[in-house]
């Protein structure tokens, strides 16, 4: 199994520590609401994500790595917290790795169809300006850092 396979296998058994296990020591991810998060803070974010994600369901396929570039395309299907509104979110992920190790990740899907399915009617309408982005990067930034300061998260 290699090193992309091994944290969608984690993923899906809600194992964030395993995930963790997978990311190189200075590894960074961004996706369209976290964004260039650190080794600590990606790590910290499937820990609070796994633990959020009570309902959460994951299927991945199309791994594929040549050297040192992976990719992979998965679907996460949960409610989000905030509104309790389901969401399935389509993902294609992209990897640099380094020493068998995640070092660079970076998923990307559409970010006004995930807030149209997570906020609604509000999503919609708002899902496509620049300022609602920025409004949700910034909300989960800082649930990120809450978590960080009063879980002090295990990170492997």
């Amino acid at each position: 199994m290699n090193i992309i396979e091994k944290f969608y296998t984690a993923f899906q058994q809600k194992d964030y520590a395993t995930m963790q296990a997978c990311y190189h020591p200075d590894a960074r991810f961004t996706d369209e609401v976290f964004v260039d998060l650190d080794s600590a803070q990606v790590k910290a974010m499937w820990q609070m994500l796994v633990l959020a994600g009570k309902d959460l369901q994951l299927e991945y396929r199309n791994v594929d790595i040549l050297r040192d570039e992976g990719s992979a395309n998965w679907i996460a299907t949960y409610t989000f917290s905030l509104t309790k509104r389901k969401v399935i979110n389509n993902i294609s992920a992209k990897f640099i790795l380094k020493d068998n190790l995640i070092y660079r990740h970076h998923d990307y899907f559409d970010f006004h169809k995930w807030a149209k399915m997570a906020f609604g009617p509000r999503g919609l309408f708002l899902g496509w300006m620049d300022f609602f982005k920025t409004k949700v990067r910034q909300t989960s930034r800082d649930k990120l850092q809450s978590f960080m300061a009063k879980t002090n998260p295990t990170i492997n």
